[in-house]
């Protein structure tokens, strides 16, 4: 293994690291890292695998939006719920560095759907919420699977 593909792997792991917990953008250093392995063997092949791993990354992010979304749907649980677990998310995510982004937004949405609903209502949507993001997660993370598989083949091939 050359150094640039041992730091390629090293980026991607950090990548996939980042998708598990979301503090780092962990499908754009995925990409990213492909991107510099690509821009260094400089062949078709290469070229070819970044294209692939870019298709499996790029169809990633768009299921792990509207898959959890139709969930979400499905369950009831409104947007503007969905938007305050995200805002105490961001805030959680200053308060109490990498934690507290999960617990701003467990409680962001519980205190909005407390609001809308009541206490006996919600815990089910809160649950539901976290369902959503769990699959999200797990979307984008088979996504980068299939992007580092393409690339490991790469580098086997090239």
């Amino acid at each position: 293994m050359s150094a640039t593909e041992i730091l390629v792997a090293v980026l991607i792991a950090v990548g996939v690291a980042g998708i598990i917990i979301p503090v780092l953008p962990g499908t754009l250093l995925v990409l990213g890292a492909i991107l510099v392995w690509a821009l260094e063997v400089g062949t078709s092949s290469a070229w070819l695998v970044f294209a692939f791993a870019t298709t499996f990354l790029v169809l990633g992010t768009i299921v792990k939006y509207l898959v959890p979304g139709r969930q979400l749907k499905a369950s009831g649980v409104p947007t503007r719920t969905l938007v305050a677990g995200g805002v105490l998310a961001f805030v959680g995510f200053f308060v109490v560095p990498v934690v507290g982004m999960f617990i701003g937004f467990v409680l962001g949405v519980y205190v909005a759907e407390r609001a809308r609903v009541g206490a006996a209502g919600a815990w089910p949507s809160t649950k539901a919420a976290l369902r959503a993001v769990g699959v999200s997660i797990l979307i984008e993370l088979v996504a980068a699977f299939l992007a580092v598989a393409t690339w490991v083949i790469g580098v086997v091939v090239t």
